[in-house]
């Protein structure tokens, strides 16, 4: 049995092969490592999956989707029959998803068993055979693909019906304009300019590369660009720093929650208390704080048995709202969420969307990147769709489907 971790088990600094055969290296009549046997198996490995790689690359050079590749051939190396993939796709871009899928399909056909754990509903329809759905580690059923639809799947994932995960939008109040940005990002692309109402969201697509992350990273003083030029409230700033732009009253919820998000060992209350004690270096007032946390966990729904758990041990989507109460402790006007959903189940999805709603009618601007189409449909009153770093196209009302999105976002003009 093999099992590749969402989390990867690879050194970043060792090369493919030397991964592969970690901890049982091929050794010669003389004792000393049979490298030419261990680069040979790996090479031929890889040809069996179908994988152009290199076996002397180092780990820390590859793709995310090769890195992936490296772990199946680690664990068919060690003549695995039965692999457990855990959140394969949840990094990868759909051409690396469909890559994988390839290789998967060709693994089955020569007989070899897989687990896969997923919150991507369609792949289960297009890669499995049948599924067994578990709910608060409880087993709660099986089918077979074929034989069951999305509604009753979702139903058996959440323990109610879920009619629609997105929640109803709202007309807005006013048509204020809170921030204004031009943004250019290299001296060859165009001077972009992106706006964000109060109280809206605003939906930021396209594909992977296209340019919308750098933009929210430049805006936020968390990368550099050829030229930016901000106002908030109709008054100019200069951001050239997330400190700076916290100050403004500008939080990000960054795509790796788990990495640039949280520090997992610390508590629910640290996590909440962390960017404002490292802002404002302000003495620690326990009670106050444990209160505070208290208040905002009640209030964006956290399930954790008490403040003072390791964020660590809470699910995906337990932890994204604990990285979104910590900017409600900053008392920010807007939020921007890179992948809000990325490795969330279909239930705390839906709360995570009805969260981003509730705060839009507290007076909060969001701004959500995302690489699911039905997301960004289902959740933005505007979108914006990014290409080669511009702005290619801003969508409202019936604009916004993913017929004319893909269109933008692939070059295509309507």
């Amino acid at each position: 049995v093999g099992i590749i971790f969402q989390e990867f088990s690879l050194i970043p600094y060792l090369n493919a092969y030397e991964n592969i055969f970690l901890n049982r290296e091929k050794v010669n009549r003389f004792g000393l490592l049979d490298r030419k046997a261990m680069r040979r198996e790996a090479l031929r490995i890889f040809k069996d999956l179908g994988v152009t790689l290199d076996p002397d690359e180092q780990i820390c050079h590859l793709s995310v989707a090769e890195q992936q590749f490296v772990e199946i051939a680690k664990a068919l190396s060690l003549d695995a029959r039965i692999l457990i993939l855990d959140e394969p796709t949840a990094t990868l871009t759909p051409s690396e998803a469909e890559h994988l899928f390839r290789v998967m399909r060709d693994l089955k056909a020569k007989g070899v068993g897989m687990f896969f754990i997923s919150h991507h509903l369609e792949e289960i329809y297009e890669i499995c055979d049948s599924l067994s759905i578990l709910r608060d580690g409880k087993y709660i059923g099986s089918a077979k693909v074929d034989n069951i639809d999305i509604a009753e799947m979702i139903q058996m994932m959440v323990g109610r019906e879920v009619e629609n995960i997105y929640p109803e939008r709202r007309t807005l109040a006013h048509d204020e304009i809170l921030l204004e940005a031009e943004i250019q990002l290299t001296e060859s692309s165009q001077l972009n300019r992106l706006t964000l109402r109060k109280g809206e969201i605003l939906g930021l697509a396209g594909l992977v590369g296209s340019g919308r992350s750098e933009a929210i990273l430049a805006l936020t003083g968390a990368d550099k660009c050829f030229k930016k030029r901000v106002r908030l409230a109709g008054k100019e700033v200069t951001i050239k720093s997330t400190d700076r732009a916290l100050r403004l009253g500008i939080g990000l919820l960054p795509e790796s929650r788990k990495t640039q998000g949280l520090v997992l060992p610390f508590s629910v209350k640290d996590n909440i208390w962390l960017n404002k004690h490292a802002c404002q270096f302000s003495l620690i007032r326990d009670n106050e704080e444990r209160l505070t946390a208290e208040r905002l966990i009640n209030h964006v729904g956290v399930k954790t048995p008490d403040a003072g758990t390791a964020v660590g041990t809470l699910s995906g989507g337990n932890q994204q709202k604990v990285v979104i109460s910590r900017w409600l402790n900053h008392d920010v006007n807007i939020l921007i969420f890179d992948e809000p959903t990325r490795g969330i189940d279909v239930g705390a999805k839906s709360e995570i969307y009805q969260i981003m709603r509730d705060l839009t009618a507290e007076g909060i601007s969001i701004i959500m990147i995302s690489s699911e189409l039905p997301e960004v449909i289902g959740v933005s009153d505007r979108v914006m769709v990014f290409r080669d770093g511009n702005i290619v196209a801003e969508l409202e009302n019936d604009q916004i489907n993913s017929t004319v999105i893909m269109l933008h976002a692939a070059g295509n003009i309507i």
